[in-house]
């Protein structure tokens, strides 16, 4: 996970071993609803494989994405905290496998298991660091550099041996609510990127780490 508003390599998530804890794993197809926003809020989730997207819709009907779990990642964790209804829309962006704990056995597990807690503290101090990095992000940094950072943490920019990734299914428009500007700004700053080599296109959009040259200009 980036460790800077400058997009610095993420460490890899550590995956959860479930041995002993009381689970529900379940299937979900690509755009299909995880949970909704204003729903009962009775468990914690993790995506075991796929990739989660969070978007919050406000009464205005605007709708802003809010987060992209990828494999390693909890999230509707609001509920340990008392949040009684979700506060977000959870949707699969691809097939997903997810593993759903009741509130409960989270808080026994919590409890009586400090290699779990510890596990779980840690995600939720990297998760509130990639909260207060998106707020910087968007106060202080353009549209080109916002969105330029979308793509290197979709692509999970800084893995080992890796010089470009191919990203999910993402649209222009989802790209646009992720970054909070339109979707033809996106459109040009997209084709701005693949003329300079910085994306690939052929069918499957690719991102190469030469893109992190727009966050580094002053």
């Amino acid at each position: 996970m980036s460790k800077t508003k400058r997009a610095q390599p993420r460490e890899l998530t550590q995956l959860v071993s479930w041995t002993g804890v009381q689970t529900v794993r379940a299937k979900y197809k690509r755009s299909s609803v995880i949970f909704a926003q204003g729903e009962p809020a009775p468990s914690i989730m993790y995506v075991e494989t796929g990739m989660v997207r969070l978007s919050v819709l406000s009464h205005t009907g605007k709708e802003a994405v809010v987060a992209m779990l990828d494999p390693g990642h909890f999230f509707g964790e609001g509920c340990l905290a008392g949040q009684m209804l979700r506060m977000a829309t959870a949707t699969a962006m691809n097939a997903c496998g997810v593993v759903t704990v009741e509130k409960a056995e989270m808080v026994r597990q919590l409890r009586a298991h400090p290699a779990f807690a510890e596990l779980f503290l840690t995600h939720m101090l990297t998760r509130n660091i990639r909260i207060e990095e998106d707020l910087i992000d968007q106060l202080f940094n353009s549209t080109e550099k916002r969105l330029a950072r979308t793509l290197l943490l979709l692509a999970r920019y800084g893995e080992p041996e890796v010089s470009h990734r191919a990203l999910p299914r993402v649209s222009q428009e989802l790209l646009a609510e992720m970054v909070g500007t339109t979707r033809s700004r996106v459109n040009f700053f997209m084709n701005k990127f693949r003329r300079l080599g910085f994306i690939d296109y052929n069918g499957v959009l690719k991102i190469n780490n030469s893109l992190l040259s727009v966050l580094l200009r002053d």
